[in-house]
């Protein structure tokens, strides 16, 4: 499964996988639907995320878990 959306920079972050180059940590994004915050509210939240940006996150997280190395990203 290729990610397009998450990023690894060891230079950012101390290379936190994140969104599209943001410092936004999908561990953050995938902490607000995990306490249950609606699309629409995370949107407005953190402004420069994309609905597609939530779902990225969420099927990363997901394969995180399942495998014993973090998945590849796209960069």
């Amino acid at each position: 499964m290729e990610f397009t959306r998450i990023t690894v920079d060891p230079f950012q972050m101390g290379g936190v996988p994140c969104i599209r180059g943001f410092r936004i940590p999908v561990a953050t994004v995938v902490g607000m639907v995990a306490d249950g915050m609606a699309v629409a509210e995370i949107l407005a939240a953190l402004p420069d995320l994309e609905p597609e940006d939530i779902r990225e996150a969420l099927r990363y997280a997901a394969e995180a878990v399942r495998e014993r190395e973090l998945p590849r990203t796209g960069t």
